[in-house]
């Protein structure tokens, strides 16, 4: 099989961090040290730096999402930990509650 071609996130994020927003580089080393980034880390680092949206930001922006195997697996593997339902699960990472239900079937 051949590997998709994914953007460089590690470097278009240091780049953001260095160019318009340097006060935040020490909250976002961290993530932007790891090997390889999920969607969950470029999600927590789009957070860090541009901040919470408002509703209809969050709403646009999950429309676009799309989520690999193994960040499903760690969302369900967090609900398991923590003890959350599918709503509460889905609040947490802005993901419909249908998605939420999908995925506990396909992986539980």
């Amino acid at each position: 099989m051949e590997k998709q071609n994914q953007p460089n996130y590690k470097l278009i994020y240091s780049d953001i961090i260095e160019r318009k927003f340097p006060h935040k580089k020490a909250e976002c080393e961290k993530l932007l040290e790891k090997k390889i980034l999920s969607t969950m880390d470029i999600l927590e680092l789009n957070n860090r730096i541009f901040g919470a949206k408002n509703q209809d930001s969050k709403k646009m922006n999950q429309k676009l999402r799309s989520y690999n195997k193994t960040d499903i697996i760690r969302i369900l593997d967090y609900q398991k930990n923590h003890r959350m339902n599918n709503i509460q699960v889905a609040e947490h990472f802005g993901l419909s509650k249908n998605s939420m239900t999908k995925w506990r079937r396909m992986f539980q």
